[in-house]
């Protein structure tokens, strides 16, 4: 869960960071930045607007490390990070960024932490030691504990019956049973009301360090002053994360599962192998799944279930490469009555596409649209293209990823396609369905 805490002048710092536009993917040029206590970086100069953006996640200390029977623990941390931090109450602390124009943010996922800042460059100083606080002297007093645990314990109770969150649900419990990506990231009631200060404390000393740190910096900063930058928000941290071992699982497929819920529609997702990043075959998969079910309005899902029968608004599939396990998912949501059809069709759509693969057609599409669609997604801002290059050392991709991603995708063969999409698509899917019994 992502937690924006921004007044309208923060907001109005976060727009602003938006204007920087490169032209093109090969204008951007990174640089490898390393400060002199050892924290590296990668940059992205941009004088054009007096504006900083740094992004940086700390590699493997997501919702993975919460401990048993404190589930939710990364989420609870990550909206309460600028509630304070030193001699700095909650309140102060807003007034602070709010004054300065500054944007800070956190969020959790399953295999990392990530935060962001955007700030003017006059001010930059005071953001960046207002990162290193709360970093590194949280204070997690009782208000903005209860508050924000509030909040998500609100969520919480309302999803009991969203039929897309009861899917999810089973999704990830049926798929990763007995595994930390089985469990839900927000925690449930009885886990939050268990967590408290200590644990919080505990999970900043031992999961946020320098080993684990990855940064990327875009905008109005030179390569010498983000040097003295980089330690002055990170080299208080410990030398060392004490992250808690995950191995690596494979999913369950060939799973029926059904929850009764009295509700108009039927969600029905599928969930299939998929393949890590760091695959050599990721880019052909990456295609025959734009095929598919990725492209939109113009994939074979789409075009079966909603344009040629009307069955729903939509139809989608994707693939979710994990640090230690990978799928690929299907999923829509239509009238009760109309939901073991459209599962039929989904199932139909994977055996076609297992058995011929795309057309060169489909093919050629899906690369025009893959290297087109990366610029506006990814490098259309500052924010982006930071999170780009924390992204970029995540999957270790390497420096010059944004200049050869073209030609890797121009490589793939159909017969590398055809050849993902028979490994992928000829197991048995799991098939969760939320909706009316016996529709």
């Amino acid at each position: 869960m992502k937690f924006f805490k921004t007044s309208s002048i923060a907001g109005a710092a976060a727009i602003a960071a938006s204007l920087v536009l490169p032209a093109t993917a090969e204008a951007v040029d990174i640089q490898k930045v390393t400060s002199e206590g050892g924290i590296e970086a990668l940059l992205v100069e941009d004088h054009t607007n007096p504006l900083i953006a740094m992004d940086f996640a700390f590699e493997g200390a997501g919702s993975v490390q919460d401990p048993d029977g404190k589930e939710g623990l990364a989420n609870l941390l990550s909206g309460l990070l600028d509630e304070g931090a030193g001699d700095v109450e909650s309140a102060e602390f807003q007034q602070r960024l709010d004054d300065l124009g500054v944007s800070l943010s956190f969020e959790d996922s399953r295999d990392e932490f990530r935060g962001s800042i955007n700030a003017i460059t006059e001010f930059s100083d005071e953001a960046f030691d207002l990162a290193n606080l709360a970093l590194t002297q949280p204070r997690f007093d009782e208000e903005p504990i209860s508050r924000i645990r509030g909040q998500i314990m609100t969520g919480i109770r309302a999803d009991r019956n969203d039929p897309g969150e009861l899917a999810s649900e089973a999704f990830r419990t049926t798929l990763f049973p007995g595994h930390p990506y089985g469990r839900d990231s927000k925690g449930t009631i009885e886990s939050l009301e268990a967590i408290g200060a200590a644990d919080l404390d505990r999970f900043v000393d031992e999961k946020f360090a320098k080993d684990n740190l990855i940064v990327g910096v875009v905008g109005d900063i030179t390569p010498e002053r983000l040097k003295a930058v980089l330690d002055q928000v990170f080299g208080d941290l410990p030398e060392t994360a004490q992250l808690d071992q995950v191995a690596d699982i494979q999913p369950e497929f060939g799973e029926r599962v059904a929850i009764d819920l009295a509700v108009p529609q039927t969600t029905i997702q599928f969930a299939l192998p998929g393949v890590k990043r760091d695959d050599p075959e990721f880019f052909a998969a990456y295609l025959m799944n734009h095929v598919l079910g990725g492209g939109s309005f113009t994939s074979r899902l789409y075009e079966e279930i909603r344009e040629k029968r009307g069955l729903a608004y939509g139809a989608s599939s994707w693939l979710a490469s994990y640090e230690h396990a990978a799928i690929l998912g299907a999923s829509t949501a239509t009238r009760a009555d109309a939901a073991e059809e459209s599962i039929r069709i989904i199932r139909e759509e994977l055996e076609r596409m297992a058995e011929e693969g795309p057309t060169e057609d489909e093919l050629a599409m899906a690369k025009t649209y893959v290297k087109g669609s990366y610029a506006v997604r990814n490098l259309d801002s500052s924010g982006a293209i930071a999170r780009t290059l924390v992204g970029i050392q995540l999957d270790d991709l390497g420096m010059d990823y944004i200049d050869t991603r073209q030609d890797q995708i121009d490589a793939v063969t159909m017969d590398q396609v055809k050849a993902a999409a028979q490994k992928l698509l000829s197991v048995e899917p799991t098939v969760i369905t939320v909706g009316p019994a016996g529709a």
